[in-house]
């Protein structure tokens, strides 16, 4: 198979005749070269009345350290709607540079079920993360400056809170001391770094719902503490207006497309394990208007992703998924199961049936909250008739209908089965819930997420943490839902406790208030909020051969 720099050249179609198949005209785009265009709020104003497609959630099981391709059953799912007839809309995340140039690459699909033009998406597309990255650092600028020059807020610079941020894996940089040299060269203090994707600003910009949200969130953004202990808010730095501009046109959802010419809105990239890891409400609401079916992700498996979904986004959009499509792959089953790695390529029936209570926890999780359930078995080259039909057979004792799908080699052909049943399971209630409510207390809401999502048998909080909880609950934030910061390999908060574990103990040792995105980020076990490169990074296989960019998978 040719590879996706390959094909793009020869399928992609100018970004306004893939808009003209969702009704869009040319003057409701703004052009970021020939393959890509931004839509304004003004689109979304004319179409507010218009009834909502039908919400499609894509999320997984627990993976392998490369993934097992929820992006790109996204995607195939999406060109197999267009192929039944059935006008649907991706509504993805953006890349962040720290995948695609550390462990697992780019964002974009794969084979025949990819988003175009690939290496623009997932390097600096349209700008929309180095704009992030921007307002977020002025901020702390201007948080350092206030204290330089007089310090009228009485700021204590060993409890400033809100770090900066940079979309590179950087391990070096999550501790470090600022304000070093003479007297002009501002306060010394310690700070840190998180990566982008994990930061307060690119929350907020994934769930503002336009540009007075936006600025109404940034000025809640918790900075840090005067010497009498009172909170400090940005807007008491009046830094919300100067962040908006930075965000002004990366705010607007990004409009590009599929292998097969179907349209894709890509817009905001939080990570799911240590952020909420979905999409803007923006983009996700366009879609919804645009089309008769959106077809959205989320980060990781059902543990992490699919339940930011529901309990944050879902609950701020008021949004409700008429179906959840849960893809599991033979190869992770027996990586749950124990089978190395290198060893997936070989049949184990054994492991197969070890590691299957992987599938049969997410399949709980989701309907739990989501009836409308549907198993889509991601299928490898290396899988065999008797490991599909082993999981086949499982889910049909699980009364939950399994489709074997094949997008990375025929597109939206390889999903036209899947589709078909996402379609009539769309067409049955929405028994949506929510797994907590408001009034529930920080602890209370960790826990219950920690015992029935995870299956926890207890939780456990660092004196930190205990602090914390009691301090933001004292500020008037009890009632915020929690963002829990975990590994995506495992149920519990130890990578290496693969299947379903049971017995454990979730330790939160720390939590920071995202007053702005309207939650509380809970930090269990080693979670790094700034990821490291790995001894050899993606980084060392991309190079620009022949005036082309090469090496990113």
């Amino acid at each position: 198979m040719k590879d996706v720099v390959e094909l793009e050249k020869e399928k992609m179609l100018p970004i306004e005749e893939v808009a003209k198949k969702i009704g869009l005209k040319r003057e409701d785009l703004e052009f970021y070269g020939k393959f890509k265009a931004k839509i304004g709020q003004d689109v979304y104003n004319k179409l507010k009345e218009k009834k909502d497609g039908k919400l499609i959630l894509v999320t997984a099981i627990n993976p392998t350290p490369a993934g097992e391709g929820k992006t790109t059953v996204s995607i195939g799912l999406s060109q197999a709607m267009f192929k039944i007839g059935k006008k649907a809309i991706l509504a993805l995340r953006e890349p962040s540079l720290g995948p695609v140039f550390g462990i697992k690459g780019g964002a974009t699909g794969g084979g025949m079920a990819s988003i175009v033009p690939a290496n623009d998406i997932n390097l600096h597309f349209t700008g929309d993360l180095h704009a992030i990255t921007s307002a977020n650092n002025l901020l702390c600028a201007l948080v350092d400056a206030h204290i330089h020059n007089g310090n009228e807020l009485n700021i204590n610079p060993k409890r400033v809170v809100f770090k900066r941020c940079l979309d590179v894996n950087d391990r070096a940089l999550r501790n470090i001391a600022i304000g070093l040299g003479g007297p002009l060269d501002g306060v010394m203090r310690q700070d840190g770094f998180n990566i982008t994707a994990a930061s307060e600003i690119m929350a907020i910009t994934c769930l503002a719902e336009d540009i007075e949200d936006l600025k109404k969130r940034f000025g809640n953004i918790l900075v840090g503490y005067s010497y009498s202990k009172k909170p400090v808010y940005a807007k008491d730095l009046n830094a919300q207006g100067a962040m908006a501009a930075l965000m002004k046109d990366a705010l607007n959802p990004n409009l590009v497309q599929t292998l097969e010419n179907t349209p894709a809105l890509v817009h905001g990239g939080p990570f799911a394990n240590i952020a909420h890891g979905c999409n803007s409400v923006k983009a996700t609401k366009l879609a919804l208007k645009l089309g008769d079916y959106c077809i959205t992700e989320a980060g990781f498996g059902s543990d992490l992703g699919a339940e930011k979904f529901f309990n944050i986004k879902c609950r701020y959009a008021n949004l409700k998924p008429n179906c959840v499509v849960l893809v599991a792959t033979v190869r992770a089953l027996k990586y749950n199961g124990g089978v190395l790695k290198e060893e997936l390529k070989e049949e184990n029936l054994n492991a197969l049936e070890k590691g299957i209570c992987n599938l049969k926890k997410h399949i709980e999780n989701v309907k739990r909250q989501c009836g409308n359930l549907v198993v889509a078995l991601n299928k490898f080259p290396t899988d065999t008739d008797a490991e599909i039909e082993f999981v086949k057979r499982f889910c049909k004792e699980e009364e939950t209908n399994c489709f074997v799908v094949d997008v990375f080699e025929k597109g939206g052909d390889g999903a036209i089965e899947l589709a078909e049943n996402v379609v009539e399971v769309c067409n049955n209630p929405v028994n949506f819930k929510l797994l907590y409510e408001d009034e529930l207390s920080l602890k209370e809401k960790i826990e219950k997420i920690a015992t029935l999502v995870y299956g926890a048998k207890n939780v456990e909080f660092e004196d930190k943490a205990k602090k914390e909880l009691l301090e933001y609950e004292k500020l008037g934030f009890f009632n915020l839902p929690v963002c829990i910061a975990k590994t995506q390999y495992s149920f519990s908060t130890d990578p290496k406790k693969l299947g379903r574990p049971e017995g454990f103990t979730v330790l939160v040792k720390n939590l920071q208030l995202s007053a702005g995105a309207g939650f509380v980020v809970v930090i269990t076990n080693n979670i790094m909020t700034m990821p490291g490169l790995s001894k050899t990074p993606a980084a060392n296989l991309i190079d620009v051969v022949d005036g082309e960019i090469r090496g990113i998978f």
